[in-house]
């Protein structure tokens, strides 16, 4: 049976309150890191089929920049941070103020300073979500990549196994005065992940 769709909305409203509270830990830690005031918000967190992953973002075909790792410990999944390639170039000059010469390619630089921020997303969505389900969740090293978002997802599915049908979408907005940048985060447990995780939320499966 499809566990999300015992999902009522105070589960839901759980879920986003997990998005805010891990959002709010990633806005200090990247106000810290940039010395400069950070803020973070999670305009709507929703379920949704892994296939509908990729039109979230544009489409298979759109090419994206990817951040992605290995939740490993008591509920295994996979997490990506995906930005289109406007709004990482964007972030790049708006919030961590490099300048940026080259519309298309990306210095090491520029790509170690996403990769870092991807780091500070994912882990502190995941302390969120370890936090409030009491389960224990670690990221591994993140990864990152500029590709179709098809070939992206295909490639998570090839170097970590199959993985769950269903994921977690939160929208992330970072906000730096009037500056504000909009990216998507996914987190998709492994389907043996699934019942542990909504089971320490309150959903019980039948």
């Amino acid at each position: 049976m499809d566990v999300f769709s015992q999902l009522e909305d105070f589960q839901l409203d759980v879920l986003k309150e997990v998005g805010n509270i891990g959002a709010g830990h990633a806005a200090t830690a990247l106000s810290t890191l940039l010395d400069k005031p950070i803020d973070m918000l999670v305009p709507k967190v929703r379920m949704l089929p892994f296939e509908e992953i990729c039109e979230s973002v544009g489409g298979a075909e759109t090419v994206v920049l990817a951040i992605f790792l290995r939740v490993e410990g008591d509920a295994p999944g996979n997490m990506f941070f995906i930005l289109d390639l406007d709004a990482a170039k964007n972030m790049l000059h708006d919030l961590v103020g490099l300048s940026i010469t080259d519309q298309e390619e990306y210095s090491e630089l520029e790509l170690s300073a996403l990769n870092e921020i991807g780091n500070i997303l994912a882990g502190s969505y995941l302390s969120s979500l370890a936090d409030f389900t009491n389960l224990n969740m670690q990221p591994t090293v993140p990864a990152l990549a500029i590709d179709m978002a098809g070939a992206i997802l295909s490639y998570g599915l090839l170097q970590f196994g199959q993985m769950g049908d269903q994921a977690l979408l939160i929208d992330t907005k970072f906000l730096e005065g009037e500056n504000e940048v909009q990216g998507h985060f996914f987190l998709i447990p492994d389907p043996e992940s699934f019942g542990k995780i909504f089971s320490a939320l309150g959903v019980v499966s039948p």
